[in-house]
């Protein structure tokens, strides 16, 4: 009788002392972006798209021997994305620069031409690793976001709102940007 009941438990501990597969699920959260809505200047609180964006990560190169920069967004119009911060040595300051082109200009013929304006913005920000499992690894988080506009003759955002300073997820708004 005793080696029955030591058997049956012998199979119920294997039975619930296994693991998973060691695979990491597709609905587990990763490294967020940074996540930016567009405003009016004017209302404030009025969502408001730019027209024809488009947006490349400077330090993104997608062909090294040409130094091309990725285009990240191209030609939309949009009230929100969200860039990719690049991930440095944990606890050190790190910056990530994004060109932003409202009114991309598509024609080369000089009849239809429009004036494109370009701003970069400069994102700075410190690194941090959080344990996610045995199978997914390591996720980074960004804290401590500070966000600067290279000044030009022609701005084409009027003032940028840091709304959550850790970027943790992709669920909640960091950045609005006024224009």
């Amino acid at each position: 009788m005793n080696r029955i009941k030591f058997l049956i438990l012998s199979i119920a501990t294997l039975l619930f002392a296994c693991e998973r597969d060691d695979i990491c699920a597709a609905t587990t959260s990763t490294t967020p972006r940074l996540v930016v809505e567009f405003y009016d200047v004017v209302n404030t609180d009025d969502l408001k798209s730019v027209s024809r964006l488009s947006v490349y990560g400077e330090g993104l190169v997608t062909d090294p021997e040409t130094s091309v920069h990725e285009t990240l967004v191209f030609n939309t119009n949009t009230n929100e994305i969200t860039l990719p911060l690049l991930i440095g040595n944990e606890n050190e300051l790190n910056t990530s620069r994004f060109i932003l082109e409202k009114d991309t200009n598509l024609r080369l013929d000089e009849d239809d031409a429009t004036n494109s304006n370009i701003d970069i913005i400069e994102i700075s920000y410190t690194t941090e690793y959080v344990y996610v499992s045995r199978a997914c690894g390591y996720k980074s988080q960004f804290i401590g976001l500070s966000l600067n506009v290279e000044a030009d003759s022609d701005l084409w955002i009027s003032n940028i709102e840091i709304v959550e300073s850790t970027v943790q997820d992709e669920d909640t708004v960091h950045v609005r940007i006024y224009h």
